[in-house]
């Protein structure tokens, strides 16, 4: 994680993503730096326009919260209805005892 928090950092930074100072990077960070995936990291890196990729990865975040506040409603209404069912039910069972009250 840390060689994708340096390139995050190189990018909000405004500075140039290449492997001289992802290294620099994480050689400050007190990492030790593997070159093999220094340059892993650049070579998959380019070309990748990294602002889209947040935002695209922020609405990847974002979707499951949604869900699950739609399941959340979803649960409620479940709830009032089943509440409003049992609200005229009781209402059906005084109407018959209001009925049987007249007959005797």
């Amino acid at each position: 994680m840390e060689y994708i928090y340096s390139a995050m950092l190189l990018h909000s930074a405004g500075k140039e993503i290449n492997e001289e100072n992802i290294k620099k990077v994480l050689e400050a960070a007190g990492v030790k730096v593997d070159d093999a995936r220094v340059k892993a990291l650049v070579a998959s890196l380019e070309g990748v326009n990294i602002e889209e990729a947040i935002k695209s990865a922020s609405l990847v975040a974002a979707a499951p919260a949604q869900a699950e506040a739609k399941e959340e409603k979803k649960e409620e209404e479940k709830k009032e209805e089943e509440k409003k069912k049992k609200e005229e039910e009781v209402s059906e069972e005084e109407a018959a005892a209001g009925l049987s009250a007249l007959f005797g």
